[in-house]
């Protein structure tokens, strides 16, 4: 694996500046690029190391503050170890963020995201990669949707209200996919329970993009996540290696 080189950026958007995370091989040389979304606590050490980890593969990778509108991040105070049983103050403390960050709003920050990437001295042409975490598994697919001809893959763990009732629910984007998905989901999730991930496969499906599905037996919501009561080390591994299989076929 290379050796990586992060930093931290900011990104104008049509609402203001984001601060973001980039993370790439420290050779010089342009690489793929992925645009990873953040889980609902945000741009903090343990996503910036995941960053580090993708990037070693050889990709160029931007985690932005998504919840830039309501502060640079950590947008909330955040513990070194996140236990929302024993903070649950923590999540009321974040919805004013999430709420936010509406559906149209997305669409210009992610264009700005890939606009930025797209412009790097250290990125490869060619369409990009985009991973997620919580629900920036569903702003992955969004984005996947929106932004056709510029993401080659997608991928989302443990993602949260993929396919539900809303008007603009996020699998309702599946006629407009192109890139190839995978999708990662927690068996231990209310926020993606056992008829939305069947919605989400049935829509893929009738649309006819490639994609692949798995449930983590056992695996809770937030697998991922070291730094949270929620994370399972052997299905962190597994989402390792779907998603560098993945990048590696598309990218």
């Amino acid at each position: 694996m290379a050796d990586v080189h992060g930093s931290s950026v900011d990104i104008i958007t049509p609402d203001g500046r984001a601060d973001a995370y980039i993370a790439h091989p420290d050779d010089g040389a342009r690489h793929p690029a992925v645009l990873m979304f953040m889980d609902a606590f945000g741009l903090r050490p343990h996503l910036k190391s995941m960053a580090d980890r993708l990037a070693s593969s050889g990709y160029t990778v931007l985690v932005p503050n998504v919840f830039y509108r309501n502060g640079r991040a950590p947008v909330v105070d955040l513990p070194g170890f996140i236990d929302p049983a024993e903070r649950p103050e923590i999540f009321r403390s974040l919805r004013p963020a999430a709420e936010a960050l509406t559906s149209e709003r997305f669409v210009e920050d992610s264009g700005a995201y890939l606009d930025w990437l797209a412009a790097h001295p250290l990125v490869a042409a060619g369409k990009m990669g985009v991973s997620g975490y919580c629900m920036g598994a569903a702003l992955a697919l969004r984005a996947a949707g929106t932004y056709p001809g510029r993401v080659a893959a997608a991928a989302g763990f443990h993602g949260a209200y993929l396919a539900t009732d809303a008007p603009d629910s996020p699998h309702l984007l599946a006629d407009r996919v192109t890139a190839e998905l995978y999708f990662g989901h927690a068996d231990q999730d209310a926020t993606n329970p056992a008829e939305q991930i069947d919605r989400l496969d049935k829509a893929l499906m009738a649309a006819g993009v490639s994609h692949r599905t798995e449930v983590y037996t056992g695996a809770p919501h937030g697998f991922t996540q070291a730094d949270t009561a929620m994370y399972d080390a052997k299905a962190t591994e597994r989402h390792w290696t779907a998603l560098l299989a993945l990048f590696a076929r598309t990218l």
